[in-house]
């Protein structure tokens, strides 16, 4: 029996026989052609694109009408993807001006774009390398040919199956879950991906950033993995074994059981009544809002429109992706204006003239966003635009002065000059919110909260920063600590401050559609969640089954502790009362 830990991706248990794939295992030929077939090659490698294509959209069509509308989404970003020059347009250009072979010329000019990925800071825009991968690993298998009987490439049924790679793209997770699979574990991948948050969505357990999964797993090893702690058991004795099997059964009897809130309220035992709302990136996420009784929109994150493109969305088209939501939310929907990452290469496209290549913590978010009116502004008019079909809040990621905010504020009022002037409806009061995910935006709460109608706590980047450290870099992961006694102070004077000011304060990081921390966070004040669709219920039982008196008590015990160690012992504690 071996035990290994990579990084859970949701909470469901998997057991099943492994199944090893070979991908990156492939050795990348590299030689010269002749100058007579330098044109031979071109098209040797545009055939591959095209086919790469074909057959990415073969598996798009035969999406079952039932799967996330996530599943569709990945897979568009892979198609958007192959019409991108830098993976289209650049290696042909390598193979006239080199006379590469068409592999060694994809292979030279991929690894350019996939550094200028690892410059960029915010980390899900830099996990988009994945995406290059997975895009480009399809298109080696049109051009490489290898003798790899891969069940990918075939209709095996593979229910009792876990499948081990170095990665797998959104597009062969559809593939693997039509067919039955168990699970998956990857040796690459955070879980911030495309492929971790699709597994998440339609519910294959799985475990992602297993270094070397595939040399440490041989074809017919029976695995059990948990995708909440990332603990994967390579041929678990009797006893572990039937352990696993007890936690998936007593897990379909909870999903089974949670569905029956769905149109409860999310209300305390003393009475308080608690906002649950939803993170979406994409119009369509609005349709799993239904399952889950919920119809407020927390988090709207933007950049998606932004991504996958070297020009950015035109008003118009900005307008009616807010639109579609905000129509169809009966609660507030909060618009995060746009957050990119310091370099503004997203997916291998400069945005409109941007161009310089920025250090960590650099230029991104409303810093870009003030840098670049022409990208702010046409996004602020296509919002209030929008809020003139329904409740809508603009929130402001990544503040850090108060002057960014005011410099935000006047152009937001300059563009609702312009759009009365134009005689164009919109919300005139429309409530602007800040999100507090930088220490000096934390530590100076009081000062926002004076000047904004609500605060969104973004404890992602908040944990990051304060801790100093990359939280999808594996060598210093285990640093990444909700519970480290500076992040839980700041969260609290972030509550204090919106409560002396009289505004709402919302948290819409990974820490609130945690189970584990929702006791915690309603005792240190918190009274709006805003989290995944597929958590909601699990956090909605939590609340009704709080009483927030007791829980004021308890979180002042807990703030005056000096370790996580301490901080966890008595989180557990108040998640067992």
């Amino acid at each position: 029996m071996l035990v290994l830990n990579g990084t859970g991706i949701g909470h469901h248990i998997g057991i099943g026989k492994a199944i090893v794939l070979n991908h990156g295992r492939r050795d990348i030929p590299k030689y010269h052609v002749e100058p007579n077939q330098v044109e031979t090659e071109v098209e040797r490698f545009r055939s591959a694109l095209d086919r790469t294509r074909d057959e990415l959209q073969r598996i798009q069509k035969g999406i079952p009408e039932n799967s996330p509308k996530e599943t569709n989404a990945f897979l568009e970003v892979h198609i958007l993807m192959l019409q991108d020059p830098a993976i289209t347009e650049q290696p042909v250009r390598a193979i006239q001006k080199y006379r590469y072979n068409a592999e060694w010329a994809l292979k030279t000019e991929t690894e350019k774009l996939v550094k200028l990925f690892e410059n960029i800071e915010d980390p899900y825009l830099r996990s988009k390398k994945n995406d290059v991968h997975q895009v480009v690993e399809r298109i080696f298998d049109e051009l490489v040919v290898t003798n790899d009987s891969s069940p990918l490439s075939s209709d095996k049924n593979l229910d009792e199956h876990m499948v081990i790679a170095l990665d797998l793209t959104p597009s062969e997770v559809v593939a693997l879950h039509n067919r039955g699979v168990n699970g998956f574990i990857t040796s690459l991948g955070g879980p911030i991906s495309h492929t971790a948050i699709l597994a998440r969505s339609i519910g294959i357990p799985a475990v992602v950033g297993l270094h070397n999964a595939v040399n440490y797993i041989q074809h017919g090893d029976l695995i059990a993995i948990d995708g909440h702690t990332g603990t994967i058991i390579v041929n678990p004795d009797e006893p572990l074994l039937n352990e696993f099997q007890q936690r998936q059964i007593y897990q379909s009897n909870r999903e089974k059981q949670l569905k029956s809130l769905r149109k409860q309220p999310a209300i305390t035992i003393d009475g308080q009544n608690i906002n649950l709302f939803a993170n979406i990136e994409l119009p369509d996420d609005i349709n799993t809002l239904e399952s889950v009784g919920i119809q407020a929109v927390g988090l709207y994150r933007t950049e998606f429109l932004f991504m996958n493109r070297t020009q950015a969305p035109n008003e118009s088209e900005q307008y009616f992706a807010y639109r579609d939501v905000i129509a169809n939310v009966e609660g507030p929907v909060t618009i995060r204006t746009l957050d990119l990452g310091a370099d503004k290469q997203v997916d291998g496209g400069r945005i409109d003239g941007a161009s310089t290549i920025n250090p960590a913590l650099g230029l991104r978010a409303i810093r870009l966003c003030l840098n670049e009116p022409a990208l702010f502004r046409p996004q602020l008019r296509a919002i209030l635009r929008a809020s003139a079909h329904g409740q809508t809040r603009i929130m402001i990621p990544m503040l850090s002065s108060l002057s960014e905010l005011e410099q935000a504020i006047e152009i937001v009022n300059e563009v609702k000059h312009e759009l009365g002037k134009e005689e164009i409806a919109f919300n005139d009061n429309i409530p602007i919110g800040g999100m507090i995910e930088v220490p000096a935006a934390a530590i100076s709460a009081d000062l926002f909260a004076e000047k904004l109608d609500f605060l969104s706590i973004g404890t992602n980047d908040l944990i990051q920063y304060t801790l100093a450290i990359d939280r999808i870099d594996d060598e210093v992961n285990y640093l990444y600590d909700p519970l480290h006694p500076s992040v839980l102070r700041l969260i609290k004077n972030v509550i204090e401050a919106g409560k002396t000011a009289g505004i709402p304060v919302s948290m819409c990081g990974e820490m609130a559609g945690d189970p584990e921390y929702t006791r915690l966070l309603l005792g240190l004040g918190l009274l709006e969640f805003s989290m995944e669709p597929k958590r909601l219920l699990e956090v909605k039982e939590i609340v009704r089954n709080s009483n927030l008196e007791k829980l004021f008590g308890k979180t002042q015990e807990i703030l005056s502790c000096n370790t996580s160690s301490q901080l966890r012992s008595l989180v557990d504690r108040i998640n067992q009362d």
